[in-house]
């Protein structure tokens, strides 16, 4: 009989499938402290939370037979999950249980956007009779752009057909065949920037989504668009925004997030008449509630039933004959992933990983979590770990291939991650770990290299000719940016070459622009391995 500690408060319909369970006991005792739970928390099986409790180191070595720990929501801020990982504990969360609530609220504020519903209400209970000032707009025959076209997204999208948008969509993940089936248009950032009546964010917030939209693209937009925002403070520049909307570009905006929350009490988004503000509701409904309740439980079910589950959000337990193998590499494949995917421009269909030489004859499922990670955490940031990222390929119908081989061609081990994108676009990045130096790229696509997979790095294409090396040296010595090391690899003398520089900083777009646009240079791009 297993024994599950629910101490926040959840409803009973959340949690009925663990109570009806007959081999399962509840208790529900809620608004306990620290040392009330460690007291406790020895005799459970599982701990079912909220936000209200904070499960602390503590309690977590108290909970000598915990094997998991499920949060009732999408954040886990307030479990720590280096803890519950060295005592074999799973943290499972729900992801899914808000896709609908989000959709809604974000379709809701579009509404309220297009006809001016919280200005009117206002101005109407106060005394004054207006139907002058807010005149609104139908969204019949407009055009919405969806930035993200994840769970929220495609909802958005599909709510949106139904009232006769025609639909722009932009998701890395997203391929022309998947657009096609969802009757949407596949685009770019820059054509929904262009074209959009009404744009809405459904990304997470990753070093490239911050300020996706920003002065730029609102320089370019459709004068009288509306903008919405109910995914991630920080995807679009607030501050911008003001000067967009003041400026006459942007007709209004609607948003139920922040860059920080709460806003300061002057944030100019609290007084402005043509913005529209929510405190972060995305997620505030009875059904939400009780949904991510429902799913949680299902996966402690699972996981206490010895199941596979999903929406782990830390690394399952590893049998440590394995893990001792493969925790060296581990880094080392997700770098490759990362590489790969920086240098991959089409919607990717397929990680392929081969393993050679030592890693041929050990289970390296462990390791391919760590490299599919590597792929997907530049569209997902925080959102994707080493144990959901395979549910999370598999959700973005992007194919993960495994396959192993003896043979290493000189190298004792050696990891090779080949991205298929659409356009049969291919990239392919092989590492390895060499006994006293670490971890080294040793092949970019066809082409030999040897360089450490760490901090910036350019990988520039051009063609072998004499002093091409000394032009990018001059170039970025101008721009003040100094190099570590640098990598040729070429197939034929005088053929196609490619040139890998480790650089001590960023090095800003309009170096790269520049870069480009040297003679026998082909392309210039900058790879971030932090």
């Amino acid at each position: 009989m297993f024994k599950v500690l629910v101490s926040d408060p959840i409803s009973d319909l959340g949690i009925q499938q663990l109570m009806d369970a007959s081999d399962v006991t509840v208790d529900k005792k809620t608004g306990l402290s620290e040392d009330e739970l460690i007291a406790i928390i020895g005799e459970y099986d599982g701990l079912l939370v909220r936000s209200q409790t904070t499960v602390t180191d503590k309690i977590i070595a108290a909970g000598t037979n915990l094997k998991v720990i499920g949060r009732a929501g999408v954040g886990v801020d307030n479990i720590k999950l280096e803890a519950a990982t060295q005592r074999g504990v799973v943290v499972i969360n729900a992801p899914d249980g808000n896709t609908i609530t989000t959709c809604e609220h974000a379709f809701a504020m579009m509404m309220a956007l297009a006809r001016h519903i919280p200005q009117a209400y206002a101005k109407t209970i106060s005394g004054v009779w207006d139907r002058k000032t807010f005149l609104g707009v139908e969204l019949r025959g407009k055009t919405l752009g969806v930035l993200g076209m994840g769970r929220i997204g495609s909802e958005v999208a599909k709510r949106a057909k139904a009232f006769g948008m025609s639909i722009l969509a932009y998701d890395p993940f997203l391929t022309a065949d998947r657009a096609e089936k969802m009757e949407v248009t596949l685009a770019s950032v820059d054509d929904i920037v262009r074209g959009a009546d009404f744009i809405t964010v459904h990304t997470p917030l990753t070093p490239e989504t911050r300020h996706m939209i920003s002065r730029p693209q609102f320089e370019v937009m459709k004068k009288g668009m509306r903008i919405i925002n109910c995914a991630r403070g920080g995807v679009i520049d607030e501050m911008a925004l003001v000067e967009a909307i003041d400026s006459g570009i942007v007709a209004g905006a609607a948003f139920d997030v922040f860059e920080k929350e709460p806003p300061e009490a002057d944030h100019p988004f609290l007084t402005h008449p043509k913005i529209i503000v929510t405190p972060h509701l995305g997620a505030s409904t009875i059904e939400a509630q009780e949904n991510v309740a429902i799913d949680v439980s299902e996966q402690v079910l699972h996981i206490l039933r010895n199941e596979p589950f999903i929406n782990a959000v830390n690394i399952p337990p590893v049998a440590p004959s394995v893990m001792n193998k493969l925790q060296p590499y581990f880094t080392l494949g997700e770098k490759l992933g990362s590489f790969a995917t920086q240098i991959t421009d089409g919607a990717i269909r397929e990680i392929h990983v081969e393993y050679a030489g030592d890693l041929s004859d050990v289970d390296t499922q462990p390791l391919t979590r760590y490299v599919v990670k590597g792929v997907l955490t530049r569209h997902f940031a925080g959102d994707v770990n080493i144990v959901n990222s395979m549910h999370l390929a598999k959700t973005r119908d992007v194919n993960v291939v495994v396959t192993k081989a003896s043979k290493t061609k000189g190298f004792t081990n050696l990891i090779t991650v080949t991205l298929k994108a659409e356009h049969d676009e291919e990239r392919l990045v092989a590492g390895t770990l060499l006994q006293g130096y670490g971890e080294r790229i040793v092949k970019v696509n066809k082409f030999p290299v040897d360089i450490a997979p760490e901090g910036h790095q350019l990988v520039i294409s051009h063609n072998d000719k004499p002093g091409i090396i000394g032009l990018v040296g001059t170039l970025l010595g101008e721009n003040d940016v100094n190099i570590a090391s640098m990598q040729v690899g070429r197939t034929i003398v005088g053929g196609a070459a490619i040139m890998l520089l480790t650089v001590d900083k960023g090095v800003p777009k309009e170096v790269l622009v520049k870069l480009a646009g040297l003679p026998e240079i082909n392309t210039a791009e900058e790879i971030i391995l932090l």
